[in-house]
C-alpha cells in the first residue's frame, strides 16, 4: 500500500498533500499534548511509533507500483486516538521513503492519507463501537487492527483508480480491479495483523498497566 515514487500525477500528488496536511499538523499538537500530560506517555508514544514502523516495513509485492503490508496504526489509534497516529504514521512513512525505498516523497501525501489518517480513524471507530457493545477485549483489538489495514488498502485502491481509471469501466472499474488484486495478499495480512495486535496489546497491558489505566484504556485489573 505504499504507492511508489512518481506513480501519481503531480496535481493529484499535491492534492493528497493538501488533504493530509491539516491532520498531520493537528496530530503534532496532539502528540505534544499527550507528552506534556505525563512523561510516561513518551514511552508508549515511542512504542506505538516503533510498532507501526516495524509492521509496515514488512511488505509483499502486489499491484504494479505498490505493495501489500501490515500497517500497525490501529494499536496507536486505540491507545492515544487517531490524531496522534497522523504524525507518527507520517514520520514512519518519511523514514521508509528515505531509507527503505518504501513509497516515495512525491506520493507521501497519498500514503499518509491512507495509512496514517483513514486507517487510524477507521480503527478507532470500530474500537469505540465494539466497546459500547461490550465485546471482549481481544475482539476489540483484533477488529481495530484488521479494519485499519483494510481501510488503508481500500483508500490506496481508490487513489490508484483515480490516477489510472479503466479505459472502459472508468473509476469504479479500476477501483474494483485494484481492490481485487490487493485483496489476495491484503486480507490474510489484515488477519495476521489483528492477531499480532492482540499479543502486543496484551503485553503492554501487563508491563504498562498504570499508563494505560491513566489513559482510560484498561481498568485497574489490567483488562480492557
Amino acid at each position: 500500500m505504499h504507492i511508489a515514487e512518481g506513480m501519481l500525477p503531480p496535481i493529484q500528488a499535491a492534492a493528497w498533500f493538501a488533504a493530509s496536511a491539516p491532520f498531520v499538523i493537528h496530530g503534532g499538537r496532539a502528540v505534544v499534548r499527550k507528552a506534556q500530560e505525563s512523561p510516561e506517555n513518551k514511552l508508549l508514544l515511542a512504542a506505538a511509533g516503533a510498532f507501526t514502523l516495524i509492521l509496515s516495513a514488512l511488505k509483499l509485492p502486489s499491484v504494479t507500483g505498490s505493495s501489500s503490508h501490515p500497517t500497525g496504526t490501529g494499536l496507536g489509534a486505540v491507545i492515544f486516538g487517531p490524531p496522534v497516529m497522523a504524525l507518527l504514521g507520517t514520520l514512519v512513512l518519511i523514514f521508509q521513503a528515505g531509507l527503505l525505498a518504501h513509497g516515495g516523497f512525491t506520493t507521501l501525501g497519498a500514503n499518509v492519507f491512507s495509512m496514517a489518517i483513514v486507517g487510524p480513524w477507521a480503527a478507532y471507530g470500530v474500537y469505540v463501537l465494539f466497546n459500547k457493545l461490550g465485546c471482549p477485549s481481544w475482539l476489540k483489538i483484533f477488529s481495530a487492527m484488521f479494519v485499519a489495514n483494510l481501510a488503508t488498502y481500500l483508500v490506496t485502491s481508490l487513489q490508484l483508480a483515480i490516477a489510472y481509471p479503466d479505459a472502459e469501466s472508468g473509476l469504479l472499474g479500476a477501483f474494483g480491479k485494484f481492490a481485487s488484486l490487493f485483496a489476495i495478499t491484503q486480507i490474510p495480512l489484515a488477519v495476521i495483523e489483528g492477531l499480532v495486535g492482540i499479543l502486543v496489546f496484551g503485553f503492554l497491558a501487563r508491563v504498562a498497566t498504570p499508563e494505560l489505566v491513566r489513559l482510560g484504556i484498561v481498568k485497574e485489573t489490567g483488562h480492557v
